[in-house]
């Protein structure tokens, strides 16, 4: 499992896959009524994208890149962080916890969704932390509180009962390819397309 983030190149379309998977196991009785079981608590996300043109001349080496980086995961054996470009960030002041008087670990997580129907999940690859509140007040790092490379928020104190905790800032996704091959093909010289990139991922750790 590497933390090596995956490379943002110009050539990549605006359009990017994004698919949240679930695992339900259904058992059928003669009937025709069901028994279904849910295996996943949060999804993976199947995720694609794909390159109009990867730049080959020294100035640029932008198939190299993606190229290199491919080899160096061996495939879809390694992981890496990728950048969702719709999805990479909490906005202002997002809740993940509420302090009890007692606990002094919490998870981050990030919620989903409107109009009523939202889907929370944590998030384990943290980016970038701009602040920290409880009850609305800043907190210090690393004098008030620390974080995990797996996005567990340890206080100093465990604070007043009740109060809020929001956190604001970026995340990555944690993919690994879809496929053990990439695919590219010279359209003119020094320039290369790569039609389809996969990826299978999630906020947490599951690949």
């Amino acid at each position: 499992m590497s933390n090596a983030v995956y490379p943002a190149l110009l050539g990549a379309k605006i359009d990017v896959i994004s698919a949240p998977m679930f695992r339900t196991r259904i058992q059928e009785s003669v009937s025709g009524s069901e028994v279904r079981a849910a295996d996943m608590s949060y999804p993976k996300y199947r995720l694609g994208l794909a390159y109009e043109f990867l730049r080959e001349g020294a100035a640029f080496l932008e198939l190299q890149t993606i190229a290199g980086f491919f080899l160096a995961r061996r495939g879809a054996y390694d992981s890496f962080l990728f950048t969702h470009p719709a999805d990479n960030a909490t906005g202002a002041d997002m809740l993940f916890a509420i302090a009890d008087g007692v606990k002094t670990q919490f998870q981050l997580t990030r919620t989903y969704g409107a109009g009523g129907f939202t889907f929370v999940e944590p998030v384990m690859n943290v980016n970038a932390i701009t602040n920290l509140k409880r009850n609305g007040v800043t907190l210090a790092n690393p004098a008030d509180y620390t974080v995990s490379s797996t996005g567990l928020v340890t206080t100093a104190v465990p604070g007043t009962n009740g109060h809020a905790l929001t956190w604001t800032g970026s995340f990555y996704y944690r993919c690994r390819f879809e496929k053990d091959e990439n695919e590219y093909r010279r359209f003119m010289y020094e320039l290369w397309e790569l039609k389809s990139v996969g990826m299978v991922g999630s906020l947490g750790n599951k690949v």
